[in-house]
C-alpha cells in the first residue's frame, strides 16, 4: 500500500534515511552518524549527518529511542523505504536451486505445493511463513438477514446451507433507513439466495442496485462483506517457523509475546484480515506495524501475496517478521516463489479443483 508524502527528501537525506534503516535491519540497535561514516561507508562529515538526522527526525521518519542514542527508522521511515528506496535483491544460484528444489518434487495436491512453499519461505528469511489456502468447495447462502442497528450501522447475518449461522457488522458511509433494510434482506433472499459466491456476477448485482432505487450504494458494499465472509468459511491458514519470532528483540515482551503466539493459534483474525484482500489482485501487499488489520501486530510487518495455478487463486503465501525486516530478500523470495508455483502449471497435471471453467458455447 503505497502512500503520498507530503515532503520531498533531498538525495542525501533518501542516502542516510537508506543506510539507517539497513544498518537496523541488521543491528536491531539506534544507529549514529560515527557508525555511518565508519561501516556505511558515507562520506559527509559527522556533523552534517547528525544535522540531517536530527531533520529526518522532525519529518517523522526518524526516531530517537533515548537522549543522546542514535535513530532508529519510524513507521513512515520503513514505509518510505519499502515504497522507494528498497533495492531488488539479487539471489544467489545457491539460493535460487535451493527453492526450486523445495519445490520440485512430484506434486499431486495444492496441500502439498503450499507445504513446500511455507517451509522455504521461512527457511529463506528466517522469519514466520505463513499460507492461506482458498477452498475449491464454494459456500452457498440459503438464507440473508439484514438488521438495522444505526443510520450507519447494520448487522449482516448469513445462513449457509450447512445450517452455519455468520454475522457481519457493517459500518456504512452513508445514512440508510430501517426500511432500506428490510428492502434490502428481501432483495438479497430473492436474488442471491442459494446462489454459491462464485456464481455472483456483475448483472445481478447490477439488477440488485436497480431494486434498491432508493440506496443503490448499499448493494455494493453488502456484497463485498458476503465475499469476505465466505473468504473466511473456505479458507484455510497454516504457518511455519513460528519459533524464530523469538530471536528477535522486538518479540521479548512476554505478554505481547504470548498475545501474538495466541492470535496465530486462534487463526479467525489473521485469515479475516488476509481475506479482506482482493484475490484477483497479483500485486505484492506490504503491511507495516499500525497499518496491519490485526492490532497485536503493531510491532511487525506482514508481507503476502496471492498464489496462482493454471490461471487460478489456489490461496496466497506470506511472511511476518519484526518492522526492520529484510524487505529485499523477503519480497525476493515471496516474488521467486509465486514465479516458480505459476509455471508448476507447464510441467505437471491438472490439480484437483484448479481444472479451468469450461465456457458455456
Amino acid at each position: 500500500m503505497e502512500i503520498e508524502y507530503d515532503i520531498e527528501l533531498s538525495e542525501r537525506k533518501k542516502m542516510i534515511l537508506k543506510a539507517i534503516v539497513e544498518a537496523h535491519i541488521k543491528l536491531g540497535e539506534p544507529v549514529g552518524s560515527k557508525y555511518l561514516t565508519q561501516e556505511m561507508g558515507i562520506s559527509y562529515s559527522s556533523a552534517t549527518i547528525r544535522n540531517e538526522m536530527a531533520e529526518l527526525e522532525e519529518m517523522g521518519f526518524l526516531e530517537q529511542p533515548h537522549t543522546s542514542a542514535g535513530r532508529i527508522p519510524s513507521e513512515l521511515g520503513y514505509r518510505f523505504y519499502v515504497d522507494s528506496l528498497v533495492q531488488q535483491y539479487d539471489m544467489t544460484t545457491k539460493e535460487a536451486n535451493e527453492l526450486n528444489n523445495m519445490l520440485s518434487v512430484k506434486m499431486s495436491e495444492i496441500d502439498k505445493i503450499l507445504e513446500n512453499a511455507r517451509k522455504a519461505a521461512s527457511a529463506m528469511t528466517n522469519y514466520t511463513a505463513l499460507t492461506l489456502r482458498s477452498s475449491p468447495t464454494n459456500v452457498t447462502v440459503k438464507k440473508y438477514e439484514v438488521v438495522f442497528l444505526e443510520s450507519r450501522n447494520i448487522l449482516l447475518v448469513m445462513v449457509t446451507v450447512n445450517d452455519s449461522v455468520k454475522t457481519r457488522n457493517i459500518k456504512l458511509p452513508f445514512d440508510v433507513s430501517r426500511e432500506d433494510t428490510e428492502r434490502l434482506s428481501f432483495v438479497l433472499n430473492e436474488e442471491l439466495s442459494g446462489i454459491a459466491t462464485e456464481d455472483i456476477n456483475i448483472s445481478l448485482i447490477v439488477r440488485m442496485e436497480e431494486r434498491m432505487a432508493s440506496c443503490p450504494g448499499i448493494v455494493n458494499i453488502v456484497v463485498k462483506s458476503i465475499y469476505e465472509t465466505m473468504n473466511e468459511i473456505s479458507s484455510e491458514i497454516r504457518f511455519e517457523g513460528v519459533n524464530r519470532l523469538l530471536q528477535y528483540p522486538e518479540y521479548k515482551n512476554l505478554d505481547k509475546l504470548q498475545q501474538m503466539i495466541s492470535t496465530i493459534e486462534d487463526k479467525n483474525d489473521i485469515i479475516r484480515a488476509m481475506s479482506a484482500i482482493d484475490q484477483s489482485d497479483d500485486e505484492t501487499k506490504i503491511f507495516i506495524g499500525s497499518e496491519n488489520m490485526v492490532k497485536i501486530m503493531d510491532n511487525s510487518t506482514l508481507i503476502y501475496k496471492n498464489l496462482k495455478l493454471n490461471g487460478r487463486t489456489i490461496g496466497a503465501i506470506g511472511i511476518i517478521g519484526p518492522c526492520r525486516m529484510d524487505y529485499s530478500r523477503v519480497l525476493a523470495t515471496i516474488d521467486k516463489l509465486s514465479d516458480e508455483i505459476g509455471r508448476l502449471s507447464e510441467t505437471t497435471h491438472l490439480l484437483p479443483g484448479t481444472e479451468p471453467k469450461k465456457r458455456d458455447k
